[in-house]
Formats: C-alpha cells, sequence, structure tokens
C-alpha cells in the first residue's frame, strides 16, 4: 500500500473487558508491520487484520506498564513456533526492556523445552533482539524512519512515544502520559497522532483513592486535543479509553475535545485509519 495504516489493535486499559483487548496498536506501510504495545488479547487481534507475529517487522514498547505487555510473551512464542526457520522478533523499548524480556524468556522455559523435544524441525528456542532506546535516539523498521521522544507518565521513568515517518507522513504513537514539551517537540508536524486518554469527570465520581490516583499521569481528552492542535496535527486518534465507553457511543468523548480543529477518531478495537503519504 502506498498509504500507512493506523489500526487500533486493543482500546482497553487493566479494567477486563469482554470488548476491548489491551492497549496495542497497529502500524503498517508498505511491506513493514510495526506492533506498538502488547497488551491483553494482542496476537488475536492480529490475526483478525491478517497479521501473524511472523509478519511484523518490529515491536515497540512504550513502557513496562503491566497492561502494555501483558502479552509480549504470546508475541514471542508465536513468532517463534510459526516461523518456517529460525527469525528474531525485534522488541524496541525503554531501558529495562531486556531484563523484562530475559524475564520472559525465563518463565517460558519449561515450553521452549517441550517445544523444541518434540518437534525435529525446531533446533533453538526462540530468537529475540532487545534494543533499549532513549529519547533522541534513531532508528529504520522497514520503510519507516523511527524518532524517539520521552513521555511523562512519572512515576514510571522511563516511558517514550515513537515517531514513525514514511514517504513524507508522521505517525507518533505517544503511550501513557501527561502532556509535556519533550512530546510537543516530537509532534511538530505530525500528521497522526494516537494517544491514551481518560474521562477526569467519570474517574472523579470513583470512590477509590487507587482509581483516583491515575487523573496525575493520564492525559484527559482536553489536553490530548490541545496537545495536537498544538502541534498542527491532521488526525487525532484516541485509545486505552478510562472508564471505557460502550461500544460505539463516542459522542460524549468527541464533545470533549472542542480544542482540535482536525479529524479525531474515537473507535472501537479494530478501528483502522488511513494516513496518506506525502511523497
Amino acid at each position: 500500500m502506498s498509504d500507512s495504516e493506523i489500526v487500533l489493535l486493543g482500546t482497553g486499559s487493566p479494567l477486563p473487558d469482554p470488548n476491548r483487548a489491551g492497549p496495542s496498536t497497529l502500524v503498517r506501510g508498505g511491506s513493514s508491520v510495526i506492533l506498538c504495545d502488547a497488551g491483553r488479547g494482542v496476537v488475536m487481534r492480529l490475526a483478525a487484520v491478517g497479521v501473524i507475529p511472523p509478519f511484523l517487522s518490529a515491536v515497540l514498547l512504550t513502557h513496562l506498564h503491566s497492561d502494555h505487555i501483558s502479552d509480549l510473551n504470546d508475541v514471542i512464542t508465536t513468532h517463534w513456533v510459526m516461523s518456517g526457520e529460525p527469525a528474531p522478533v525485534n522488541i524496541y523499548g525503554p531501558v529495562g526492556t531486556r531484563a523484562v524480556v530475559n524475564g520472559i524468556l525465563e518463565m517460558l522455559q519449561p515450553d521452549i523445552a517441550y517445544r523444541l523435544t518434540h518437534h525435529d524441525d525446531l533446533s533453538v528456542g526462540p530468537q529475540v533482539e532487545v534494543h533499549e532506546v532513549s529519547a533522541g535516539d534513531s532508528f529504520t523498521v522497514g520503510e519507516f524512519h523511527v524518532r524517539v521522544g520521552a513521555t511523562d507518565h512519572r512515576p514510571v521513568e522511563p516511558t517514550v512515544a515513537y515517531r514513525c515517518e514514511r514517504l513524507g507522513a508522521a505517525i507518533v504513537l505517544g503511550g501513557d502520559g501527561v502532556p509535556c514539551a519533550s512530546l510537543d517537540d516530537l509532534l511538530v508536524g505530525a500528521d497522526a497522532y494516537v494517544q491514551t486518554v481518560i474521562r477526569e469527570d467519570l474517574v472523579k465520581l470513583v470512590p477509590r483513592q487507587r482509581f483516583q490516583d491515575i487523573l496525575d499521569y493520564h492525559s484527559t481528552v482536553g489536553q490530548a486535543a490541545d496537545t495536537a492542535q498544538r502541534a498542527g496535527v491532521r488526525i487525532l486518534v484516541l485509545t486505552h479509553y478510562v472508564p471505557a465507553p460502550p461500544l460505539g457511543q463516542y459522542d460524549e468523548w468527541r464533545s470533549l475535545a472542542t480544542g482540535f480543529t482536525g479529524q479525531l477518531v474515537v473507535g472501537d478495537d479494530l478501528t483502522a485509519v488511513t494516513v496518506a503519504t506525502r511523497g
């Protein structure tokens, strides 16, 4: 495809939801397929859009909160057992990612041993290449040039966002966090911006401190809209809704993004957005 595409694989949160997988977003263009974050049910959602883990060019992790990595083990295992020959899965993430992946591989040791014993055509275990990244880093994934920026999700540190550019068009995957100057810098002139959002007004109604605690480190709908407008973004894509609305019922969410004059996308799992190239 000449244009690039964003697919909201999972729009859920740590709260279990029968209709929403955990946080995960797909970006694809040409022969390149990028998975950002690997929340609950990610491999099932990948299959729903015709992608299996061996087709992935890379996995990008924005941070190491459990809801963003809970099914990374499934990505690694399925990539391994479905690949015709040994092939690495490339995982990019903030400092700490290598320790997490090593822990996943340790957890999988019984399964790896069973499969190596049973299948003569499997001669080695999963091949995983981990690349720990920091703000200012850049790298290439297939047809995409990827630039890394810092985000503010404190006390979760470090956390990053990714700007994926192809054929003149830029998609920024913001992850979790609140507005900050480094995110603004990464967003300048971007065509599309994917951002986690919460409904502050609804969260405040929940009489439990643990729920109230999420208010100080997640963007509200209004904050995401203002951030996108400042940067001149054309398409704002909201995801990872807290609390999640009923499927398809987004009018109230849209009404809170009054500061944004571009195209606003609020959707269910598997919502796809085309990002036109400029090349």
